[in-house]
């Protein structure tokens, strides 16, 4: 029984595959382009303060339109035969958008591609996250959750590992710098379509609505009921908006890893390999988390999380060298994983199955939306400041929040 129970079905397996193809890129977003679009600010004249912002702002523009975008495709996603579909739109569209960031010379042209991708990307996950109660069951939930950002960890470390050494080592092998970053953008543009094939060719939905005559107009209906009910349901309400709180420092922490670092004057390979380890790092941390999901109250486990990254958050007000930003990687490896993939597990189980579309939906808002404030938050802080650790600084205090809250939701009763 222990055995079925440990091994993977192909569909999970195909399923987690997305992930290994989807992390490429978000990988690359929080170590790679910040730095190529430092580059493109500093030959436009731009201060290492507004480059942090401009970067902050274009995060913060991507996520509200996935805030608001969202939760009315997941309720359309929702009816019969439409979540594959609007799934493989935007899984296909970012790694289109991606393999085209070599053309733009300017940093603005350049940013506003960058958010066509981000948005992308965002949005197919929200379809994606909600596939979940279609692949696996309630017990397997957790596991099948965490394995998939424990896989999407170490997987993307190979595109990245290999555009690596042609953006360091590309001039011995004649290799000029554009070109290594075309190489760059290119290969791990395909290895995101490569994972996504095999989940597109398999993938089923279990879980539906059956079509209606008016589409759009049952759409938003449903979403202002969703809306309504999400309110009325206090473990769910009290988990999204605990949830808001909590995921802000994560997101706002791999989206400006590198450009904070940059923005420091770390040495950027230092900054890159730096984040390699926290990949690598992730990888058993998440597998470790996957198992403890099974002897351990997956609540309990979230909380101890959110108490991490709060230490997290604390100790990166104050860095200022190489070595510090070495042991915050770590740090940030051990925790990442867990904390987001128990959050979409623990959300996928206290939802309706034949809805989780529209949920899910709610729960990017939640999380996008987070991300917009920290981003917004941080952007702000440092520009008026003209201190990056001031603008880190109020990451540390959702922590705080989000802990308090998800307190309150482990207290309720089923």
């Amino acid at each position: 029984m222990n055995k079925n129970q440990n091994k993977l079905t192909s569909l999970e397996v195909k399923w987690i595959c997305y992930d290994v193809g989807n992390s490429a890129f978000i990988l690359l977003v929080a170590t790679i382009l910040p730095i190529y679009f430092n580059t493109l600010c500093t030959s436009a004249g731009i201060a290492e303060s507004d480059y942090l912002s401009y970067w902050s702002y274009a995060s913060s523009i991507s996520t509200l339109v996935v805030a608001f975008l969202g939760p009315i495709l997941g309720t359309i996603a929702d009816y019969k035969g439409h979540k594959k579909k609007i799934f493989l739109t935007f899984a296909l569209l970012g790694p289109l958008a991606l393999a085209n960031f070599w053309i733009p010379s300017h940093w603005l042209s350049f940013l506003m591609l960058y958010v066509c991708a981000k948005i992308c990307y965002s949005l197919s996950l929200v379809f994606y996250d909600s596939m979940l109660p279609d692949v696996t069951s309630d017990d397997h939930m957790d596991a099948v959750s965490t394995k998939g950002y424990a896989w999407g960890y170490i997987g993307s470390c190979v595109p990245f590992i290999i555009s690596l050494v042609f953006i360091l080592f590309g001039s011995k092998f004649g290799i000029g710098a554009n070109t290594a970053m075309i190489i760059a953008f290119l290969l791990n543009a395909l290895w995101w379509v490569a994972f996504t094939l095999p989940l597109a060719k398999s993938y089923k939905q279990k879980f539906y609505i059956e079509p209606q005559q008016h589409v759009v107009k049952d759409t938003f209906s449903r979403l202002k009921n969703t809306i309504k009910n999400a309110r009325k349901q206090k473990k769910i309400f009290l988990f999204l908006l605990s949830f808001f709180f909590y995921i802000d420092g994560v997101y706002t922490v791999i989206d400006l890893a590198t450009a904070y670092g940059t923005s420091l004057g770390l040495d950027s390979t230092g900054l890159l390999l730096a984040l390699l380890v926290t990949q690598i790092v992730a990888f058993p941390a998440s597998l470790i988390f996957a198992k403890l999901s099974k002897v351990k109250d997956t609540g309990n486990l979230i909380k101890i999380c959110i108490i991490a990254y709060f230490c997290i958050g604390v100790f990166a007000i104050q860095l200022d060298k190489q070595w510090e930003f070495w042991l915050l990687a770590v740090a940030v490896g051990c925790f990442q994983g867990g904390i987001q993939a128990l959050s979409r597990s623990y959300f996928a189980k206290i939802i309706p199955e034949n809805s989780s579309g529209e949920f899910f939906g709610l729960f990017d808002i939640c999380g996008k939306g987070a991300s917009f404030l920290g981003l917004l938050l941080v952007g702000f802080i440092t520009q008026i400041t003209g201190h990056q650790n001031y603008g880190v600084a109020a990451i540390s205090f959702m922590f705080v929040i989000g802990f308090i809250l998800f307190n309150k939701v482990t207290k309720l009763e089923d």
